[in-house]
This record gives structure tokens, C-alpha cells and sequence, in this order.
């Protein structure tokens, strides 16, 4: 007898919302409900990534029946359910609602860094509240910490949503915001109040994307370019793979619009005397951290190796899993090799003074700009790189310069640094280092010419993924994760013993590089494009092997001898630290 396929049938209700008849499935909520009728219910804590919290209620509806209003994000809809999201009531309450959050807010909007871009004012523009406030306007006086290189906190234009502590807590499991008071003097305040730079901070910036309105922003160094510039000082850029699928984002455009060459013309219009590419160092990340990987399968070395191209997650392993620093790639990041070799085999070529060059990095990661500040970081005999800049913040630039971003030509990187191939332009998503780490390692072990580039077996969205790629023989055991809460599950196993991996990448921030505390606000959606971009970029260049980059060839015939030679170990490797020793 044929065995039966079962196929599970979804029970549908049916609703009335502002006088339309829709069917839904039941579970659904009367904010989805909505959505699927082409209903807008404004809100303010609901987030689409996140789970539902219901702690503004400005999304607040009237239902049939109901002696009270109820907040649509969290209240089921039931059959018959007849649903009014605009009536006067509810318009009433929303505007009340609305005005004690203002009253308690700064009315700063005009020199807020979210301005234009805030879900409250937004919101505001949309319930079309012109009038003065019925309330006094008292704003809460908690001051402003500055103290993070990555993160600024101004508890003081708090709306007390939620969503950077469920991100904090929840995604990533640092567990740095909580709630604490009650009432107006409910705060999100790290523990024990202590600023950002005195705690379990790890830089991530999943606040920052999480928070609807200026509470939480990007510690901002632009001014710190134009000084460089005043001074007369060399400006040398260099731009992460991410940045050129987000900056277009950032600056209005469609979510994975490709913007290379564009970007490059506006950095050399800002100021920028040299812009050069990422890839390239990422491909350098390559050869140096698979070439570790081979000597650590091959002489006994830790294992699991695991990647240590994200600050946010070397410093999560720093704080959390101390004991299992050994485990960490040796290898600098991407950003800290390239700023490593700008101020050394870079100033040799060009006859430049390495006091006078400002290597200025172009980032989608908030971590990164504590990275560059960390003390190791300075193997150049200066400090590698000077300032990062987030996508945010180079977005900000273009537009206060009233450069017309979608109306610039192309232009190429500069040389020596201008070429990366496919395996660097992949490090911008989860599992592009992975992937273009065995695309180096299986040609350098096997000798052969791998015929088939892609390993899709280590791509997509799913938190923790596991492959076992067949090497001329040898069985090696990969995983992949992306975001802290994730790699906090597979550190227990590492730490446990469990972990039977060869190689595991690791990305702090949910997606890769692409989610990005610096990037444009996020969605899962925007990220499914910008993902999209990534991988078509790499099908399109023209070499698609980090080791066969001619400009990764020659570095090392001019310069650095070989992969975990010892000039490469002194410039292009580190060493991490205790840091739960340091908080205590």
C-alpha cells in the first residue's frame, strides 16, 4: 500500500477590519491581519525580527464587543472578530498616548543624527499631531554616555520600547540593557549603571539597529577626517566588501543595489587621495588564517580553529569563553592586515612617511572602531588604522556634501590595493570566510584545480549550519554561525568538548557583515537582497581564488615571504586577552 502524503490544512477565520471582509489564519494578529488588508495600525515597539513585547500600545484598536481597547500587535483575531483600527476612540487614545511619550522626550530634532530616519517622528507625522502638547514637556536628565568608541547612549530620548534589550538580550545574549526604576524613571541602563566602555559591551551595535529613534547611535568620527585633511595629511581609505551592496541602501536606493564605482568617486570627491579595496586583505586573511588552519590539522595544533575576522565576537570569546582563546585564528582582521601593510610595505613603495598617512576604514561593523583602537593593533610601529567609518557615517558625508549619489560615474580602486577577487567579496556574508577559506585550502592541499567554486552547503540564514567537505581524502568538519546567541551555543559544545569541527567562522552579527551595526536599519527582508548582491558579485569577478590574486602574489614575492613567514606573523597576527579577568 502507497504510504499517504499528509498534508496539514490551515484553519482560516474570518474578519471584518474597517468595514472589510478578509480571511486570515487563525493565530494570526490583528497588526498581521492588517498588514494582509493593506491596513496601516502605527507602531513603535513591535519590531519584525523580534517578538512581540506590546509596551507602547500606540498600535491600539477598537474590537467589537470589547469594553476596552486592545493593542493589535499582540491580540489574536477570532471569528467574526469585527475590527476598527481608526475609529475616533482609538485615534484619541493613540494621540494621547503619543503626547505623554513626547512630553517626556527631548525636542531636539533638528540636530538629532536620527532625524529623518525616526520611527517616533514618523509616527508623530502620520497621526498628524500638529497641535502643541497638551502635556508640560519634562524631559528626563540622565546624561549622555559617550564612553564606547563604537556606541553613544542618550538614555534621555528613551521611549522604553524593549527592542535593544530583547536585541542585547535575546539575539545576542551580552545581556547588557535591562530596564531598572519604575515609572518616569524607568531607564535602560547597563548593570549597575555603568557606562557602555566599563561593561560586557562587545561593540556589536545590534542596539543601534534595534532602537526606533536616537537613544542608541553610532559613535560619530567624522570630524576626525576633516582634521586629517586640515592637517594635510595623506587620506587612504579602504572599503569592506559589505559597504559597496549597503551604502546604496543607506542613501535611498533599493536594498542590494550594487554601488562600487560609484562609491569610490564619492570618497575621492570628499577627500580621499587613495581609496583602495578590502578585498584585498581579505584575500591576505585567507592565505595566512588557511595556512594556519593546514599546519594546525597537520602538526597537532587546537582544534576547532575558529575565525577571528569580527572584533564583536573576538571580544564576545574574550569576555564569556575566555579558556578557549586558543581555539581563536591568530590571523588580524581584514581591516587590521590592510592598515598593517598601508603603513609598511605601502609606504615603502610610494616613498610616503607613515606619520602622514591616515588610513581611514570604511565599514559596516560598530566593532571595528574599537578594534582599531585596541593596543595590539599597532605592529605598523604606529597605530594600523587611524579611524573607521561605518556605511552610516560615509552616508552622512555624501549627503552633507551635497554629492548626488545615483548621478556619480565609476571609478576604480586605486592600485596596488585596487583588485580582491570573488573569495574577499564573499567575507561580507555569513559563511563567505568560510567558503573562500576551502577554496584556498583545498587547492593548496590537493594540488588540483577545484572545478566547482561554490560550497552551498555553508551558505544561507539558518543560525548554526554543519558541512563535511572531502579534501583529496581528508574529511574535514566545518560550521558556520552568525550572531552571539548562536555561537554562545557553540562555544558551550568547544567548551564542552563536543565540538567536533576542523573549522568554525564566526560573525557577531546576525547575517555577517551585512547586518552590520553600521548599516542602514535592517530587516530580514532588506538582508535576503543584500545577501543576493553579494554572491553576485562574486559570480562576476574575474578571479574568484585568494590565492590567485596577482596583487596577493606579489606581496608576498616583494615583501612578506610566505604565509606564517615571520614578517607576516609580526605584521599580520595578534594575540587576544582575558577580559573577565580585566571586569572584575
Amino acid at each position: 500500500m502507497a504510504n499517504q502524503e499528509t498534508v496539514k490544512t490551515v484553519k482560516m477565520v474570518n474578519i471584518n477590519i474597517d468595514g472589510q471582509d478578509i480571511q486570515v489564519e487563525a493565530g494570526s494578529t490583528i497588526l498581521q491581519a492588517a498588514k494582509k488588508a493593506n491596513i496601516y495600525i502605527p507602531t513603535l515597539c513591535n519590531h519584525p525580527d523580534q517578538k512581540v513585547k506590546s509596551n507602547c500600545r500606540i498600535c491600539l484598536v477598537e474590537i467589537e464587543g470589547q469594553r476596552l481597547l486592545q493593542p493589535a500587535c499582540s491580540f489574536p483575531v477570532a471569528e467574526g472578530m469585527v475590527i476598527k483600527t481608526a475609529s475616533p476612540t482609538a485615534r484619541k487614545v493613540r494621540h494621547n498616548i503619543l503626547e505623554l511619550i513626547l512630553s517626556h522626550h527631548p525636542q531636539d530634532c533638528l540636530v538629532c543624527s536620527r532625524s529623518g530616519n525616526c520611527e517616533l517622528q514618523k509616527v508623530t507625522q502620520e497621526l498628524h499631531l500638529t497641535r502643541s502638547l497638551r502635556y508640560d514637556i519634562r524631559p528626563r536628565e540622565h546624561g549622555k554616555d559617550t564612553s564606547s568608541p563604537s556606541i553613544v547612549r542618550d538614555s534621555n530620548k528613551c521611549i522604553l520600547c524593549g527592542r535593544c534589550v530583547y536585541a542585547c538580550n535575546e539575539i545576542q545574549t551580552v545581556g547588557v540593557l535591562s530596564k531598572e526604576n519604575r515609572g518616569f524613571h524607568t531607564v535602560v541602563v547597563p548593570p549597575y549603571e555603568k557606562q557602555l566602555a566599563d561593561s560586557t559591551c562587545i561593540n556589536c551595535g545590534q542596539c543601534v539597529q534595534a532602537c526606533p529613534v536616537g537613544a542608541l547611535t553610532i559613535h560619530d568620527d567624522t570630524e576626525k577626517l576633516f582634521d586629517a585633511i586640515r592637517a594635510g595629511k595623506k587620506i587612504v581609505g579602504q572599503v569592506a566588501p559589505a559597504v559597496r551592496i549597503t551604502l546604496a541602501e543607506a542613501l535611498g536606493e533599493k536594498p542590494g543595489t550594487i554601488s562600487t564605482g560609484r562609491m569610490v568617486t564619492a570618497m575621492k570627491k570628499l577627500g580621499f587621495d587613495m581609496v583602495f579595496d578590502t578585498n584585498f586583505s581579505a584575500d591576505l586573511t585567507i592565505m595566512e588564517e588557511g595556512y594556519e588552519l593546514l599546519d594546525r590539522i597537520q602538526n597537532g595544533g587546537t582544534l576547532p580553529m575558529i575565525t577571528s575576522c569580527s572584533p564583536g565576537w573576538v571580544k564576545f570569546c574574550e569576555t564569556f569563553f575566555p579558556k578557549q582563546i586558543p581555539h581563536l585564528s591568530t590571523c588580524k582582521s581584514p581591516q587590521q592586515m590592510f592598515g598593517a601593510v598601508l603603513k609598511t610595505y605601502y609606504a615603502e613603495k610610494s616613498g610616503e612617511d607613515p606619520a602622514n598617512i591616515f588610513s581611514v576604514s570604511i565599514m559596516p561593523c560598530t566593532a571595528k572602531k574599537y578594534e582599531c583602537k585596541r593596543p595590539e593593533m599597532d605592529s605598523s610601529g604606529y597605530q594600523d588604522v587611524d579611524i573607521v567609518l561605518t556605511v552610516q557615517e560615509l552616508a552622512n558625508l555624501i549627503k552633507s556634501a551635497g554629492i548626488s549619489f545615483a548621478d556619480l560615474p565609476d571609478t576604480d580602486f586605486d592600485l596596488p590595493f585596487g583588485l580582491g577577487s570573488g573569495a574577499g567579496e564573499i567575507f561580507g556574508v555569513t559563511g563567505g570566510v568560510m567558503e573562500a577559506a576551502l577554496r584556498t585550502v583545498y587547492e593548496v592541499l590537493t594540488g588540483k584545480t577545484l572545478e566547482k567554486l561554490e560550497f552551498h552547503d555553508v551558505r544561507g540564514f539558518e543560525g548554526i549550519k554543519e558541512a563535511m567537505i572531502d579534501i583529496n581524502g581528508t574529511a574535514v568538519k566545518v560550521a558556520i554561525v552568525h550572531g552571539l546567541g548562536n555561537a554562545r551555543k557553540i562555544m558551550n559544545d568547544v567548551k564542552a568538548g563536543t565540538a567536533d569541527y576542523h573549522f568554525i567562522e564566526i560573525m557577531a552579527c546576525p547575517g555577517g557583515c551585512i547586518g552590520g551595526g553600521g548599516n542602514p536599519i535592517k530587516t530580514w527582508a532588506k538582508m535576503a537582497e543584500r545577501y543576493k548582491a553579494i554572491y553576485e558579485l562574486d559570480k562576476d569577478l574575474p578571479i574568484r581564488k585568494s590565492h590567485e590574486n596577482p596583487a596577493i602574489k606579489q606581496i608576498y614575492e616583494e615583501f612578506l615571504g610566505k604565509p606564517l613567514g615571520e614578517k607576516s606573523h609580526h605584521l599580520l597576527h595578534t594575540h587576544y586577552v582575558n577580559r573577565k579577568d580585566l571586569l572584575r
